[in-house]
C-alpha cells in the first residue's frame, strides 16, 4: 500500500478507520469518502470487511503493532470507535488503563506521530459508550480531552442516540476534534449546550475540565433529524433465517414472567388490528426474574456473550402471539446496514459484528452536517491561500 506524497489532496475526502469492525463507518461514508487505511484485530469482523469492500486498505492486527509509516498520505479524518468494555460502568471498570479501552493510547500515539511528520488528520472522531463520560469520576474523559487539546485540536462531545434514526435505543458518545487552524463555521457551533446533543453528563464532563482545556471546547451543533418513520415491525424478516420460533410453552413462560404493566402492553398490541412486534428483556427485579416488553423500539444491541444479550422478539397479531430470537439480518437492519451487506455465516459472529458497531445513519448524519462542512471550510482556506501565492 504505497503512501502518496505528503500534501497529496484527493478529490474525495479521505479517512482512516481504526477499530473498524465490519466497516460500518465505511458503509456510511463510502459514497463520498475514500477509505485509505483500516485496522481491526478480530478475524471474523475483518473477514466481513473484506467480503464487503475487498479489504485492500485493511490491515488485520493489533493496533499496538501499527506504525505511522503504514498510513498513507494525510487523511482528512481519523475515526476511532475504540473498545468500550472498560468504560461501560463508571468507576468500576479499568477505564483507559484497561487492556481493551486502553487501546485508545496506541491510536493516539499514531496521531502524534503523524503530527510530527506534518500530516496529522484534520479531524478526529472518537466513538464510545455514554459511560465513558463518567468513568473513574470523569478522569478518563478528562485524559482524552487533555490529549486532544495538547495535540493541537479543538474538540467537543455529543451524545447521539440511534433511536433518532432507527428503532433501537443506542445512545453513544461522539467526540469530534478539528485541527486548530481550521475555522469553525457558526452554523456548526453553539455558545452553550443544547439538551438534545449535550445532556447533563456532557455538560458536567465539560465543567470538570481545567480552564485551559475548556478553552479548546466547542459546543457542536447538528440539525435535528426528521421524525423516525420506522418501527420494529419494519425490520423483521418475513421468513426468519437460522432462528426457529419458540415452542408455545416458551412463549407462554415469557408472558407469565411479565407484570401487569407489561401484560397491558401486550393486550394493547392485540387490539391494534395489525402485526405488532415488541422486544423482550429479562431483568431481575427484587430477586425475581421478570420479562419486560416494549413495542416502540429494541434495546441496545450488545455482543452475545454467553447468550445473555441476545434479544427476543414478541410477535402479536390479534390473538396469535409468537416469539423467537432476533436474527442476524434484523440486527444488521437495526444498525442501519444496507440489505446487500454480507454478514458472517455464524450467528454469534454476525450478531457480535452488529452489536459492536456504530449505527450507520448516525455516522452519515454526523458526516453530512459537521465533518463535511468543516472540511469544506478548510479546503476553501487552502484554495484562498494558494491564490495569494
Amino acid at each position: 500500500m504505497p503512501a502518496p506524497p505528503v500534501g497529496f489532496i484527493s478529490q474525495m475526502h479521505t479517512f482512516y478507520e481504526f477499530f473498524a469492525g465490519g466497516g460500518m463507518v465505511r458503509a456510511a461514508l463510502s459514497a463520498e469518502w475514500d477509505c485509505v487505511f483500516a485496522n481491526d484485530n478480530d478475524p471474523h469482523k475483518t473477514a466481513a470487511y473484506r467480503s464487503n469492500w475487498r479489504g485492500d486498505s485493511l490491515l488485520e492486527g493489533d493496533i499496538r503493532d501499527v506504525k505511522a509509516g503504514l498510513l498513507p498520505g494525510a487523511a482528512d479524518l481519523a475515526w476511532a470507535s475504540f473498545p468500550c468494555q472498560d468504560l461501560s460502568l463508571a468507576g468500576v471498570g479499568a477505564g483507559l488503563n484497561g487492556a481493551r479501552s486502553g487501546t485508545f493510547w496506541p491510536f493516539w500515539h499514531l496521531v502524534r506521530e503523524l503530527r510530527a511528520e506534518g500530516r496529522a488528520p484534520r479531524m478526529l472522531v472518537l466513538e464510545n459508550v455514554y459511560g465513558a463520560l463518567r468513568s473513574h469520576g470523569g478522569k478518563d474523559f478528562a485524559a482524552i480531552a487533555k490529549a486532544l487539546a495538547d495535540g493541537g485540536y479543538r474538540f467537543g462531545a455529543m451524545i447521539i442516540d440511534a433511536a433518532l434514526f432507527l428503532p433501537q435505543s443506542r445512545p453513544r458518545l461522539f467526540v469530534v476534534a478539528v485541527d486548530e487552524p481550521i475555522p469553525v463555521p457558526k452554523a456548526v457551533a453553539l455558545d452553550g449546550p443544547d439538551s438534545l446533543w449535550h445532556p447533563k453528563a456532557v455538560a458536567e464532563a465539560h465543567d470538570r475540565l481545567f480552564p485551559a482545556i475548556q478553552r479548546k471546547w466547542i459546543w457542536w451543533s447538528l440539525p435535528r433529524p426528521k421524525r423516525r418513520g420506522m418501527e420494529l415491525a419494519d425490520i423483521v424478516e418475513g421468513e426468519a433465517v437460522g432462528v426457529p420460533w419458540h415452542a408455545p410453552e416458551e412463549t407462554a413462560r415469557l408472558l407469565s414472567m411479565m407484570t401487569e404493566v407489561n401484560l397491558a402492553k401486550v393486550r394493547e398490541a392485540k387490539r391494534a388490528g395489525r402485526l405488532k412486534v415488541g422486544a423482550v428483556y429479562k431483568r431481575t427485579r427484587q430477586g425475581v426474574q421478570r420479562a419486560e416488553v416494549r413495542f416502540d423500539m429494541a434495546g441496545c444491541l450488545r455482543t452475545p456473550a454467553g447468550g445473555s444479550s441476545r434479544q427476543t422478539l414478541l410477535f402479536v397479531e390479534g390473538s396469535r402471539i409468537r416469539s423467537r430470537l432476533l436474527t442476524p439480518r434484523e440486527a444488521a437492519r437495526l444498525m442501519g446496514l444496507p440489505e446487500e451487506y454480507r454478514l458472517p455465516a455464524r450467528y454469534n459472529a454476525a450478531y457480535h459484528l452488529a452489536g459492536d458497531g456504530v449505527a450507520v445513519p448516525v455516522v452519515r448524519h454526523l458526516a453530512e452536517h459537521l465533518c463535511e462542512p468543516l472540511l469544506a471550510r478548510a479546503n476553501h482556506g487552502m484554495e484562498t491561500a494558494n491564490e495569494r501565492q
